[in-house]
C-alpha cells in the first residue's frame, strides 16, 4: 500500500504540474515556435537529469549492460512519447484553444488502459472500469462543451495524436522499468528525443523567427525545461513504475482539474458548480483505485 500511495502522489504531482504548463506554454509560444520550444525544453531537462545521473553514479546499475534491444526500447520511448507526443501537444495547443485542448488530451487514460491490456497484458477489472468512467465523466463536467471544437480541426487532430502517443509512452516506460531505473529511462529517452527533434527545429527556425528578448519568455522556457519536463517526466515515470498502468492512468485527470483551478486563480476565469462536481468525481475515481489494495 505504501508504494501505491507514493506512486499516486508522484502521478498526481506530475499531472498537476502539467495542468499549470498550459498557461506558461501558451504565453511562450507567442515568442518561440512549437518544435523549437520542445527542443529547448529537452536540452535543459537533459542537462539537469544527466547531472543528477552522474552525481548518483547509479550504483545499482553499475554492472548493467545496455543490449541492442534496450537502446531500441529507450529510443522508441524517446520517439513516440517525447518527440511525437509532445510535439503534437505543442502544435495542437498553438492551433487550438486551451479549453478544447484540455478536453481532448484528457482521453489519454482511456488509451493507457487499452494499451496496458494489449502490451502489458494487464487485466481489466470492474474497479478499473468504474474508476475510469467516474473520472472521465468528471473531466467532461469540469471542462464542459462550448461548441468551439470545430474551429481548430487540425489542432484538435494533433492533440488527439498527442493523447494516443503519450498513452503508448506510459505503457512502454512501465515495461522498461523492469530493467532500468526511472532516472535512466527518462534521461536517455529525452536524449533520443533531442536527436529526433533537432532536424525539425533547424528547419522550423529557417522560416520562423524566435524572440528571446523578454525575461518572462526565458523564465518560462526554464520552467518548462526544469519543472514541467525534467521534474514532471521523472515523477510520472516513477509513478507508472509503482502502479499498474491502467490504474496510474487515472491520475492524468488531475491535469485539467488543476489547469481549471489555475485559470481561476491566475487568469480570473470563472469556476461554477460544474468544476466542484466534476472535481469530486475525478477524486472519487482516483480514491477507488488507491484505497483498495486488491488489483
Amino acid at each position: 500500500m505504501r508504494n501505491t500511495f507514493f506512486g499516486a502522489f508522484c502521478l498526481s504531482l506530475a499531472a498537476s504540474i502539467w495542468g499549470g504548463m498550459y498557461v506558461v506554454s501558451k504565453y511562450v509560444l507567442d515568442f518561440v515556435p512549437p518544435i523549437t520550444l520542445v527542443w529547448l525544453r529537452y536540452v535543459i531537462a537533459f542537462i539537469v537529469l544527466f547531472a543528477i545521473l552522474r552525481i548518483n553514479h547509479l550504483k545499482h546499475e553499475a554492472h548493467t549492460t545496455f543490449r541492442k534491444k534496450d537502446w531500441l526500447l529507450l529510443g522508441w520511448i524517446g520517439f513516440i512519447g517525447y518527440f511525437v507526443s509532445i510535439s503534437l501537444q505543442f502544435i495542437g495547443t498553438k492551433l487550438s484553444d486551451a479549453h478544447t485542448g484540455a478536453l481532448i488530451t484528457s482521453a489519454t487514460p482511456a488509451f493507457i488502459v487499452l494499451f496496458a491490456k494489449l502490451v502489458l497484458k494487464e487485466t481489466l477489472t470492474i474497479r478499473k472500469i468504474t474508476a475510469l468512467l467516474l473520472a472521465t465523466i468528471g473531466v467532461v463536467i469540469v471542462i464542459g462543451f462550448d461548441g468551439n471544437a470545430g474551429k481548430s480541426f487540425w489542432g484538435n487532430i494533433a492533440l488527439l495524436g498527442a493523447a494516443v502517443t503519450w498513452a503508448l509512452l506510459s505503457v512502454y516506460v512501465k515495461a522498461a522499468s523492469s530493467r532500468f531505473s526511472i532516472l535512466t529511462i527518462t534521461t536517455y529517452a529525452i536524449f533520443f528525443a533531442i536527436l529526433f527533434t533537432t532536424p525539425f527545429m533547424i528547419w522550423e527556425l529557417q522560416s520562423t523567427d524566435m524572440m528571446l528578448n523578454h525575461s518572462y519568455v526565458i523564465l518560462g522556457i526554464l520552467y518548462l525545461g526544469i519543472v514541467s519536463t525534467a521534474g514532471a517526466f521523472f515523477l510520472w515515470n516513477k509513478g507508472m513504475e509503482m502502479i499498474d498502468a491502467g490504474i496510474g492512468s487515472l491520475f492524468f485527470f488531475f491535469q485539467p482539474l488543476v489547469g481549471s483551478f489555475l485559470g481561476w486563480l491566475l487568469l480570473n476565469e470563472h469556476l461554477n458548480e460544474s468544476f466542484f462536481i466534476g472535481g469530486l468525481l475525478i477524486l472519487a475515481g482516483a480514491l477507488i483505485v488507491i484505497i483498495n489494495k486488491e488489483q
